[in-house]
C-alpha cells in the first residue's frame, strides 16, 4: 500500500473511530462498518474478513428467513420493486404475440419477480405462450434456496394455467463463464434477458465480454437493473472510493431507517449485508474466490455507453410501464419518486430524497 494512502485511512480510521457503534443510530452503525472495512484496508485482511462474513450469513440464512427478508423489505421499500414493475412491462410489450417464451434471469431477485409476470400472462387476450424460465445463479447463499423455489414455481404456473418450464443453472462459479450453448436457447424461442442487480457482479474486465454473450442470443429485449453507484471507475483512487461508498450506503441507510421500524430483525440483516459489501469494495481487490463477487458498481451513464459500443439500442419505456411505475410509487411512504431524463431514452431512475438511487432500462441488439 502506497504511503499516501496509508496515511489518508489512518486518518479517517480515528474519524471514525470517534463515531462508530455497532449499536447506535444510522450514522454510528454506518461509521461502524466503515471503520471495519478501513482496518481490513490498513491491515491487508480484507479478504479473510470478507469470508468470514460471508461464511457467517450463509450459515444463518434459512429459505425462511430470506423469503420473509425479500417480502418485507418489498413491502416497504420499492428498492426492489420498481425494477420488477419496469421490466415485466418492458418484456410483455416486447414479447407480445410470441408462442414460445424464454427469459433467461440473470438476476439475484430469487424469483420473486416472477409470479406476476406468470399472471399477467395468464390474462392477456391472446393464447397463453409457453414460458421457459431460465435463472443463472453463482452466489453461493441463493444456490442454497433455489432447491426451495424451483417446486414452488413449477405449482403456481401450474395454478395460472401457463405452460412452463423452469431450469436453474447453479454450476457457475462467476457470471464471465456463461455461454450460449449452456443456456440451451432454441431457434424457435422468443429470448429476454433480465438482468437485476447482477451486472455489477460481473468483474469489470468481463463486463464487455458478458454483454457480447447476451448480444449473441439474439434476445427481443434486454432489461438492466442496476444500483446507481460508481465504484468501478473511482476504484485508483482510494479516497474517491471511499467518497463515492459513504454517499451511496448513507443514502441507503436513510431510506432503510424510515422505512423499517428500529427493532426490525430485516432491517438489521440487511445492514449486515451492506456491512459485507463495504468490506468488498474497501479491503478486497476483485479477484476473491469463496462465496463472493464484484462490487464494482457502475452508474447508468457508464452502462449505457458500455451497452451502446457493442451496439445495442436503447428502447423508451412505453407510457403505459411508466404509469405502471408511478402507481407502484404511491403504495410506499412519501420520499420517492420517479425521474425520466430528457437528454436521451436510455433509461429512468428511481429517487429516494430526490437522489437518484437505482437505475431501470431497455436494450434491442
Amino acid at each position: 500500500m502506497a504511503e499516501k494512502d496509508s496515511n489518508k485511512i489512518h486518518h479517517l480510521l480515528w474519524m471514525l473511530n470517534e463515531l462508530s457503534s455497532p449499536y447506535g443510530d444510522c450514522d454510528q452503525k454506518l461509521a461502524s462498518y466503515f471503520l471495519q472495512a478501513l482496518f481490513c484496508k490498513a491491515t491487508d485482511s480484507g479478504h479473510r474478513c470478507y469470508k468470514t462474513l460471508i461464511s457467517i450469513a450463509e450459515k444463518s440464512h434459512s429459505f425462511d428467513s430470506i423469503r420473509k427478508l425479500i417480502l418485507k423489505f418489498q413491502e416497504v421499500s420499492p428498492w426492489t420493486t420498481f425494477g420488477h414493475v419496469a421490466s415485466n412491462g418492458a418484456m410483455l410489450e416486447a414479447l407480445e404475440g410470441e408462442p414460445k417464451l424464454h427469459i433467461i434471469d440473470i438476476s439475484n431477485t430469487l424469483c420473486t419477480q416472477w409470479p406476476t409476470f406468470l399472471e399477467a400472462l395468464a390474462t392477456r387476450n391472446d393464447d397463453t405462450p409457453h414460458l421457459k424460465l431460465t435463472i443463472v445463479v453463482t452466489t453461493s447463499i441463493v444456490k442454497s434456496v433455489m432447491k426451495e423455489i424451483a417446486p414452488r414455481m413449477e405449482k403456481f404456473a401450474r395454478l395460472m394455467g401457463v405452460p412452463f418450464e423452469f431450469n436453474v443453472m447453479s454450476g457457475l462459479n462467476r457470471l464471465g463463464e456463461l455461454t450460449k450453448e449452456s443456456l440451451g436457447v432454441k431457434e424457435d424461442e422468443a429470448v429476454a434477458v433480465n438482468c437485476i442487480g447482477a451486472l455489477r457482479r460481473v468483474d469489470v474486465e468481463e463486463r464487455k465480454g458478458i454483454v457480447q454473450m447476451i448480444k449473441s442470443l439474439r434476445p427481443k429485449v434486454v432489461t438492466i437493473v442496476e444500483e446507481e453507484a460508481d465504484f468501478s471507475s473511482l476504484r485508483n483512487d482510494f479516497v474517491d472510493c471511499f467518497e463515492e461508498c459513504l454517499r451511496f450506503y448513507t443514502i441507503y441507510f436513510d431510506m432503510l431507517e424510515e422505512s423499517f421500524p428500529p427493532t426490525s430483525n430485516e432491517k438489521l440483516m440487511l445492514e449486515k449485508e451492506c456491512s459485507r459489501s463495504i468490506v468488498r469494495v474497501l479491503a478486497c481487490d476483485d479477484e476473491i474466490d469463496h462465496g463472493g463477487y464484484s462490487e464494482r458498481r457502475e452508474k447508468g451513464t457508464q452502462w449505457s455507453q458500455r451497452l451502446q459500443e457493442s451496439c445495442f439500442s436503447p428502447v423508451s419505456y412505453s407510457e403505459d410501464v411508466v404509469d405502471d411505475v408511478k402507481a407502484l410509487l404511491k403504495r410506499y411512504r412519501a420520499g420517492w419518486s420517479l425521474s425520466i431524463p430528457t437528454t436521451d431514452d436510455s433509461g429512468i431512475y428511481l429517487r429516494w430524497k430526490d437522489q437518484p438511487v437505482i437505475w431501470g432500462s431497455v436494450w434491442k441488439p
